[in-house]
């Protein structure tokens, strides 16, 4: 009989049951990560104050829109420089046409009392990041009573986002 299960197991037709080794295993472990890098972008759109009157008492005002998108938990502060007008500054800022100047500025609050302009912890205006876009609405006023030729006056302001 003991003849016969090893020919049977030599051919293969006996299953092999419990005679199987077991088997062995070794295991480690690796780490897996990524560093996330804090990230603002900005889009703005072009503030037009529409038809000026020298004539007109009170001043003409408007406002736009700037969208700061930073990374979630970013704090940031966005600052609006003086314009590229010959003599402008943050605090006095000037549309030009030719060699003429119409004099506006730009605000970060609605009563038009608080100047916008590019010094952090000073007048710039300040958020946190929440990864969507986060509107700001720039206040603009055009004082009353400038006496100008007629023409189409411009400025180009730069928006920048410190983070």
């Amino acid at each position: 009989m003991k003849q016969r299960i090893a020919v049977l197991l030599m051919l293969g037709l006996v299953p092999w049951a419990g005679l199987h080794a077991q088997q062995q295993t070794a295991q480690t472990t690796f780490r897996v990560s990524a560093t996330v890098q804090a990230v603002c972008e900005v889009t703005a759109t072009d503030l037009a104050f529409g038809t000026y009157t020298a004539q007109g008492g009170t001043p003409l005002q408007a406002t736009t829109l700037l969208r700061a998108t930073c990374t979630p938990n970013t704090t940031y502060n966005v600052g609006l420089n003086e314009g590229t007008s010959p003599g402008a500054t943050v605090n006095a800022r000037k549309m030009v046409s030719g060699s003429q100047a119409l004099n506006y500025q730009l605000y970060s609050d609605s009563a038009r009392s608080k100047v916008w302009g590019n010094t952090t912890g000073t007048d710039t205006v300040t958020g946190v990041g929440t990864g969507t876009a986060q509107d700001h609405t720039v206040f603009g006023a055009v004082p009353a009573a400038q006496v100008v030729p007629a023409g189409d006056y411009q400025d180009t302001i730069t928006v920048r986002v410190y983070y």
